[in-house]
């Protein structure tokens, strides 16, 4: 058995108690497992101050001195120990509330101690209360430089496994690693690099001599955790390309030409046209395409997909475009079938709702080939839909689709159909990298020719004159505005309560016959819901009061103004795709944020940087600061970010390099077989056995 995979039980200082403990509270079942538990901050103790220094704004400082005096104070459950300490410059007080009893027992008067806490001031001297306590060692040495700081948990902290003890076990661990460590990475890349052994890296994150060794350690382990990955990554994606083949698409025929040439509804931006030229690039070859399509919201990712799909059936296949919700589905089947109408190409459309007797006809059409294009929810997943020769899978906001949903869609077919998955968040490139290292990325970053940028604002509750009276404005030029109230689950009936009462002051504001006012609510049975959508997209109602059902697919050319409440309790994902609705058309479009008079520090980083910029990738970068990625691309997918060292928003520049490395090294040795690469293939395999489920679609 390797020294790593030892269980914890046996490490000195342990037993079954705290074995237990540190299993329930910390994961912590092996010695490798706590050796991977790293210090999150370190305590720098390489300075000792005096307490004639001291002033209120100290920090947590060390002070070398000795107790020449306790006294208690207090009854019972108020007692507290007071010890006064005394340096050559003056004297201070220590102060303990709890463990008065073992103080007193383990603490010496006159002997030299090191005291660190953080001072405060109190009727006009100092005080440290439950201050860390060092004494000094027989060899004349105190523990000093930097010292980690570890966390624990009340339970852990209550049978003595505080920092400080976690510290201790580890203290007791790093003399048996005794070079027991196997090598992880290839002597080239240590070298190359500069990097600590992997032995020495673990030594300095857990007692560093000085600062420089620890940064090193630190780089050492970060590079390790991203290396491995983006082998993985990139391995999955090269493997892909050998093994699975898929349909050539070699002609571009006369449905593509006809519909470029004669049907496109506006001139394709220099974006559409080089993303639609590295799809061509992939389904021209008998390889499966595995591609992620990044664009803003409104960028024109439908227009690309319905030319990729077209390529499709000048070869002979069919094509799917599979959306999150039924809205989506249906506003995709309108856009597509509106496009196409001159054209001889069957598009057709299956959702939840779709009846039994037209569900019958469309699975027979489907399976005879008379349906070139079906558009749908995740419906089309039915083992019931059955096609004839699918070959290309288009899939709209990824995010919104577990993996094994998505890869019922690859056994529809003898060979794994291509894939091109859309997404209207843009994911900031660190994160895709990290998420979509297997897949190939194209980006589009233009808005279609004509689209002007939509302004952003934003007010507070005491603006509401200034807004109703904008509102006026805009009725008056015949644009149709939106009102977006949250809605967040654990609080629906507030929220439903708040849209209700904003329903209402709209309609007191803006009265019947002059104006027209919508609502649409979860709570609203579906027919309802699709009867106030469609007065509001037939240009009937003024105004369209609602909740984030309007976050995706509606889309209203007309409507200009895209009013929300509560702004600061949305993210920034949602308060960008909520904008998105609106700046469709020709004119000049605004988004009016309106937040409460108080607002925390992240709430204004938030609606501040909607103000700032338009730019959909800006914004998910601060995105990924303020919320971190696992937040930003929910639980399912962030145990792929489950590192125990690296950070990818703080370690981008590490990520970059290691991404980089891993790809030279596949380029010279795709199978790790080199003499010299043993190391990293020794790693490699139990690393990727641990992450079988991975060779996903997206």
């Amino acid at each position: 058995m390797h020294i790593l995979d030892t269980p914890i039980d046996y490490l000195k200082g342990v037993g079954p108690l705290r074995a237990d403990l540190l299993k329930k509270e910390l994961r912590i079942f092996t010695y490798g497992d706590l050796l991977m538990h790293y210090p999150f901050r370190y305590i720098d103790k390489s300075k000792i101050h005096t307490i004639a220094e001291l002033t209120p704004d100290s920090p947590s400082i060390q002070l070398k001195g000795q107790i020449i005096k306790f006294e208690e104070k207090g009854q019972k459950r108020a007692k507290r120990l007071i010890a006064h300490f005394k340096d050559d410059t003056g004297i201070i007080e220590l102060v303990w509330f709890k463990a008065i009893r073992w103080v007193r027992s383990g603490v010496k008067l006159h002997t030299d101690y090191l005291v660190f806490g953080k001072p405060t001031a109190f009727k006009g001297a100092f005080n440290i209360v439950h201050p860390e306590m060092d004494m000094q060692e027989e060899n004349n040495q105190f523990t000093q430089g930097l010292q980690p700081v570890y966390n624990a948990t009340e339970m852990l902290n209550a049978k003595g496994l505080t920092s400080r003890g976690i510290g201790k076990l580890t203290k007791a661990l790093l003399p048996l690693l005794n070079n027991q460590l196997e090598e992880t990475l290839s002597a080239t890349l240590i070298e190359k690099l500069n990097l600590p052994t992997r032995t020495q890296s673990f030594i300095d994150i857990h007692q560093p001599n000085d600062a420089k060794a620890l940064v090193r350690a630190q780089k050492r382990l970060k590079f390790e955790e991203f290396f491995f990955l983006q082998l993985h990554l990139l391995k999955l994606k090269l493997t892909r390309k050998k093994k699975f083949k898929g349909y050539a698409f070699e002609n571009l025929g006369e449905g593509f030409h006809e519909f470029y040439n004669k049907h496109l509804p506006f001139e394709l931006t220099g974006a559409q046209k080089r993303v639609l030229k590295e799809i061509r690039n992939d389904v021209r070859n008998p390889q499966q395409m595995n591609r992620l399509l990044q664009g803003d919201v409104g960028s024109g990712k439908t227009l690309v997909a319905l030319l990729s799909m077209l390529m499709a059936v000048d070869n002979g296949f069919q094509s799917c475009l599979m959306a999150p919700t039924e809205i989506l589905a249906r506003q995709h089947f309108e856009t597509i079938s509106t496009y196409l109408q001159k054209q001889d190409i069957k598009v057709a459309i299956l959702t939840g709702s779709t009846k039994t007797k037209d569900r019958r006809i469309l699975h027979e059409q489907l399976e005879n080939g008379e349906i070139d294009l079906l558009i749908g929810t995740h419906a089309l997943l039915e083992d019931k839909v059955v096609f004839q020769n699918l070959a290309l899978v288009v899939i709209d906001e990824q995010h919104r689709f577990g993996v094994a949903q998505r890869a019922k869609l690859w056994k529809k077919n003898k060979f794994p159909p291509h894939v091109l998955v859309m997404t209207a968040t843009p994911i900031p490139r660190t994160l895709s990298m990290t998420l979509y290292g297997d897949l190939d990325v194209s980006i589009i970053d233009e808005l279609p020719p004509g689209r002007k940028e939509v302004k952003t604002m934003w007010k507070t509750d005491s603006s509401r004159l200034q807004i109703i009276n904008f509102m006026r404005e805009q009725i008056k030029l015949e644009r149709q505005i939106y009102i977006v109230f949250p809605l967040i689950e654990e609080s629906e009936k507030l929220d439903y309560k708040n849209l209700m009462e904003g329903f209402t002051a709209v309609e007191r504001e803006f009265p019947l016959p002059e104006f027209q006012v919508s609502v649409v609510h979860g709570q609203m049975k579906p027919e309802d819901k699709q009867y106030e959508m469609k007065r509001f997209v037939d240009g009937v109602t003024n105004i369209m009061v609602a909740t984030t059902v309007i976050e995706v697919g509606v889309n209203v050319p007309n409507a200009s103004v895209m009013i929300i409440e509560s702004a600061e309790r949305f993210g920034l994902s949602q308060l960008h795709q909520l904008r998105g609705r609106v700046g469709r058309g020709s004119e000049q479009s605004y988004c009016v944020l309106v937040s409460g008079n108080k607002v925390s520090v992240e709430g204004k980083t938030r609606l501040q940087t909607m103000v700032d910029t338009n730019d959909g990738f800006q914004i998910s970068e601060v995105d990924l600061k303020l919320r971190g990625p696992g937040d930003m691309m929910g639980t399912k997918q962030s145990g792929v970010l489950d590192f125990k060292i690296a950070d990818i928003v703080i370690d981008n520049k590490i990520l970059h390099f290691a991404r980089n490395e891993a790809d030279l090294l596949l380029q010279d040795d795709g199978d790790l077989e080199k003499a010299e690469n043993i190391n990293i293939a020794r790693a490699y395999r139990p690393y990727a056995r641990e992450r079988t489920g991975w060779s996903r679609i997206s």
